[in-house]
């Protein structure tokens, strides 16, 4: 809207699976024929741009990030009928790093990346302890002049171009497809393909979402709720007058309902917290993007788990300044900023004292780093020095605070037993 495309984006994953915000510098000349990713080699480019990708430690690709160009791209998992059970190849985080490191727009990720899906293919093992989790992708890709849903099955794909309505133009994805038959390009034979393996009866409207997505995953993770609170939220915020992050990040944090015990919360939560097997997920990391506009752009992560109870902290492409968030690709997990988080994050899961402490801190302290963005005005100064030691000191100071606290659980609750028995696999102090 008004020249600006903003992205925000919530990644759940296991709550164990540790989250790195990684920042890779440009690449000229590479006369690499070939890079591995996840599983998979594929043919490398000598030329990438640089990237900032939020991503399992253990991934090669991500499932959110920017690059250099203005790009950005976040993925989501969705549990087609054609989801590979077998094969290793592609993962859905392997295209967004490919097509942010090669994408110097919008459209040509998205042309890189479905022309690598139909060559490869995708699947494999995407869980991080769980290594039967597999599933297929849905993608939002966007720059300052426009943003692409991208859809799959299998190799198959649909793609549809946001268009304004209302003078902006808006779309929300989650665990489900969500293409009918308003694409505007496809994979080759995609309609046919769908007719001739009973996918579609090949009569009336063809839908994407209706030939390949299934119900019991979108079903049992309340997919379709969760789409409906982002696309509410998304409502809202084509009414403000001056869109900010700040209205992006209060989406991300967003409850279907809000309760005193996050025992209590469900798979209808946009901010999502993982508490059995009937709720396995736990929001990890999460970013907003803002793309366009008069100044730089605005790229935040919070670089760790629960949006609610986390910063929202920029970052940026001068590789002179180190961002106290980062990660290097190979470094441990327990000297990650994630990891540290966490210590931080399980005791404000059953202490509500200093929950509520952190959340007074929390609210105050990002209202700082929104003065430091463009928030103020058109004049106000940017600066992501001056946030960054800001949240670096927050961090700490809570860092300290939480380990002065036993980690305690309630371990005559599911919910308690659940997050004991991960508290001592993930050796969090």
């Amino acid at each position: 809207r008004d020249g600006v495309t903003w992205l925000a984006k919530n990644r759940d994953r296991e709550p164990s699976e540790a989250q790195y915000v990684v920042r890779i510098p440009a690449v000229r000349g590479d006369r690499s024929t070939m890079v591995r990713v996840t599983y998979q080699a594929v043919p490398q480019v000598p030329d990438r741009n640089a990237v900032i990708l939020s991503k399992p430690f253990w991934i090669w690709g991500a499932e959110m990030g920017v690059n250099d160009q203005g790009v950005a791209i976040g993925n989501e998992a969705i549990f087609s009928k054609l989801v590979d059970r077998e094969q290793e190849s592609l993962l859905g985080m392997d295209l967004v790093r490919l097509g942010l490191e090669r994408g110097g727009t919008a459209e040509e990720a998205l042309h890189c990346m479905t022309a690598l899906l139909e060559k490869f293919g995708q699947g494999g093992p995407a869980g991080y302890r769980d290594k039967s989790f597999r599933y297929d992708n849905s993608f939002l890709i966007a720059d300052a002049r426009e943003a692409w849903v991208l859809e799959t099955a299998g190799q198959h794909w649909a793609a549809k171009r946001l268009r304004e309505e209302g003078g902006c133009a808006r779309w929300a994805i989650s665990n489900c497809l969500s293409l009918e038959s308003d694409f505007d390009a496809c994979s080759d034979g995609l309609q046919e393909y769908a007719r001739e393996h009973g996918y579609w009866k090949g009569s009336g409207d063809f839908s994407f979402a209706g030939a390949f997505d299934t119900w019991f995953m979108p079903y049992f993770g309340k997919a379709h709720a969760r789409r409906a609170m982002s696309e509410e939220s998304l409502q809202v915020c084509a009414g403000s007058p001056r869109l900010q992050c700040r209205h992006l990040v209060d989406n991300l944090r967003r409850h279907s309902q809000e309760r005193s015990l996050f025992s209590q919360h469900d798979n209808d939560d946009v901010c999502m917290h993982a508490g059995s097997f009937k709720r396995p997920s736990q929001t990890c990391a999460s970013m907003v993007v803002r793309l366009g506009g008069d100044g730089p752009p605005d790229f935040l992560f919070t670089g760790s788990s629960a949006p609610c109870l986390s910063l929202f902290k920029p970052v940026d492409f001068d590789f002179e300044h180190r961002y106290h968030l980062l990660s290097e690709e190979q470094a441990p997990v327990g000297a990650s900023y994630w990891h540290r988080q966490e210590s931080i994050h399980r005791r404000a899961l059953f202490n509500l004292d200093f929950r509520k402490a952190l959340r007074e801190s929390l609210e105050q302290v990002q209202e700082e780093i929104y003065c430091w963005l463009h928030e103020t005005g058109d004049t106000a100064p940017a600066s992501y020095r001056e946030a960054d030691q800001i949240a670096r000191q927050w961090h700490e100071s809570w860092y300290n605070e939480a380990l002065k606290l036993p980690l305690d659980t309630d371990i005559l609750s599911m919910y308690g037993h659940f997050w004991r028995n991960l508290n001592m696999r993930d050796c969090v102090l």
